[in-house]
């Protein structure tokens, strides 16, 4: 079997255990041909990257990492085609599946490293983390950077919020401060006070450290 099919079948693996439902029934269920899929499972069954246990499957330590590798690289081209290209989602989606085969370890950094080390795909789900996320390494000027980092009367444009606690999130997104979203950094002193539509709202610094925007 190709091993680009076998990358997609770890995939599938993969979403169904984020849902909690990493089971027999619930990969037959899934939309693929059933003969491909029970040839594909006897494969990484046989290759040692799946185990079935009973009615749950299962990854081994090798396809975990494997599976890591792919849903990594597919969420990173995600977030660079949706927020570096604007492409929409039926095009970046097409075209995210297509790279999560080809990327090199090497190139998934440097993306990685350029977008910022975003912690999640345009879709909310979490993107795993490599090498570069753990040491924090910026060999390149990364796109996306938090809005502590932006100069005074810069403009920029919201990625994305990983706040602390969920109703922080809920505050900002009441007050217009979400993804998609411009603004203009006008202090940082005694607290951050920024510009959004015409409106002008104050935030801690430990909440200006948890919204990613890119310059514009």
């Amino acid at each position: 079997m190709e091993d680009q099919l076998i990358d997609e079948f770890l995939e599938i693996i993969w979403l169904l255990k984020e849902q909690g439902n990493n089971t027999y029934q619930a990969l037959l269920k899934s939309q693929h041909e059933k003969d491909l899929i029970l040839k594909a499972l006897e494969e990484v069954v046989s290759s040692g990257l799946v185990k079935k246990e009973g009615d749950k499957i299962e990854f081994t330590s090798r396809g975990e990492e494997q599976a890591k590798e792919i849903i990594r690289r597919h969420r990173l081209a995600e977030r660079l085609f949706s927020e570096v290209f604007g492409l929409k989602e039926d095009d970046y989606e097409s075209t995210a599946c297509s790279f999560e085969h080809i990327l090199e370890p090497e190139v998934t950094e440097s993306i990685c490293t350029f977008l910022g080390h975003p912690p999640t795909c345009p879709h909310g789900k979490p993107i795993p983390k490599g090498p570069c996320c753990l040491k924090n390494h910026k060999e390149m000027k990364p796109l996306v950077i938090p809005l502590t980092e932006l100069g005074l009367g810069e403009k920029g444009g919201i990625v994305f919020i990983t706040p602390k606690y969920h109703s922080r999130l809920d505050r900002l997104n009441v007050l217009g401060v979400c993804p998609g979203q411009v603004l203009r950094l006008h202090q940082k002193s005694p607290s951050f006070v920024i510009k959004v539509d015409e409106t002008e709202i104050a935030i801690d610094k430990e909440i200006a450290k948890e919204i990613y925007v890119k310059r514009l």
